[in-house]
């Protein structure tokens, strides 16, 4: 009995370590990417300029069709109040046959980042496999994998899942046109204008994308459209527009101080390897400690008059040929 047991316990720590080091491995990928599991975890904290907080969280309201006791909520879905064209690209399928967003004007376009080692892309596959089905021609998804391996393997699991809409693979350029993925599964919505209304990170439900599916191309649907301003929850350069930043406390601050810090977020970049600004990885990954404790540094400096010169502000010409410079006078 005791050896038995001892067995067992082996065993358990056996797979355990197989676990964590797949995740390791995972984590380790140059394309290491959070994989979020439900649209609870999708939720930002950003407050937009018309007051209305972050279009994944908001979007949440019009995914869950029922409450926990079974009563149906009402249903809210918000789009971009100033969306912007999506980002181009002609590239060719795992067929080898040609795919471009150009082709796909007056159709509402859902453009799928995922990976077939992703478990929410899995679950979600069948979910828009169902809406091409039915709104064939009025509605184009086309599905863009990030795999790092074969495309022949992608192609493989593309045939087994019965995936009904073009597939690419993702290279560099497709993903920095689209601001980069923070998560899997990540969709942006566009409506037959060409223009990006939402953007969702995570697996969101059916009723939610059927929904703006219908409203998108005006057909009944029981649900209201709530407009939001992008403040970087779809586009991330668009967070030079955000008056709020998650976990930035601007409270210290008068307004021409919080301008000031605002701006100097846009231009310095943060130092956790992301590349991006202190606004922007803000925004990307509230849970970044680095961009939130240099945030915090701004808004401390700007606070105590002891902020770098605004970046906004022009630097001083250089003196003409045989000037002399004039030294700066002590405050």
């Amino acid at each position: 009995m005791k050896r038995s047991f001892i067995l067992v316990l082996a065993m358990v720590a056996g797979l355990a370590g197989l676990a964590i080091g797949l995740a390791a491995s995972r984590s380790d990928s140059p394309r290491a990417i959070k994989v979020l599991r439900s649209a609870t975890h999708a939720t930002s904290s950003v407050s937009t300029a018309s007051g209305v907080s972050s279009a994944s969280s908001a979007s949440l309201a019009a995914g869950k069709a029922k409450t926990t006791e079974g009563a149906d909520e009402p249903r809210v879905v918000r789009f971009a109040a100033h969306p912007q064209p999506m980002p181009a690209f002609l590239v060719n399928d795992l067929d080898g046959s040609p795919v471009s967003t150009a082709a796909w004007k007056g159709k509402v376009v859902f453009v799928n980042f995922w990976a077939t080692w992703c478990p929410p892309c899995r679950a979600e596959i069948p979910i828009l496999i169902d809406l091409q089905n039915r709104y064939k021609d009025r509605l184009q998804i086309v599905g863009v994998s990030v795999d790092d391996g074969d495309p022949a393997d992608v192609k493989q699991f593309v045939k087994e899942a019965g995936i009904n809409y073009p597939i690419v693979m993702a290279d560099r350029a497709i993903v920095m046109e689209y601001g980069g993925l923070p998560a899997l599964p990540t969709l942006f919505v566009v409506n037959p204008d060409g223009n990006v209304v939402q953007k969702h990170e995570g697996l969101f439900s059916n009723e939610l994308y059927e929904a703006e599916v219908r409203l998108l191309l005006g057909l009944s649907v029981d649900a209201t459209i709530e407009t939001f301003e992008d403040t970087g929850q779809i586009f991330l350069k668009n967070a030079v527009l955000a008056t709020e930043l998650p976990n930035v406390d601007f409270t210290a601050l008068n307004l021409e101080q919080k301008k000031v810090a605002l701006r100097r977020m846009n231009s310095e970049t943060c130092d956790c390897g992301c590349t991006l600004t202190l606004a922007q990885c803000r925004i990307n990954d509230t849970s970044c400690p680095i961009s939130k404790k240099l945030a915090a540094k701004v808004v401390k400096e700007v606070a105590s008059n002891a902020a770098a010169p605004d970046p906004a502000r022009p630097a001083a010409a250089s003196p003409a040929a045989g000037a002399t410079p004039v030294s700066p006078q002590p405050n």
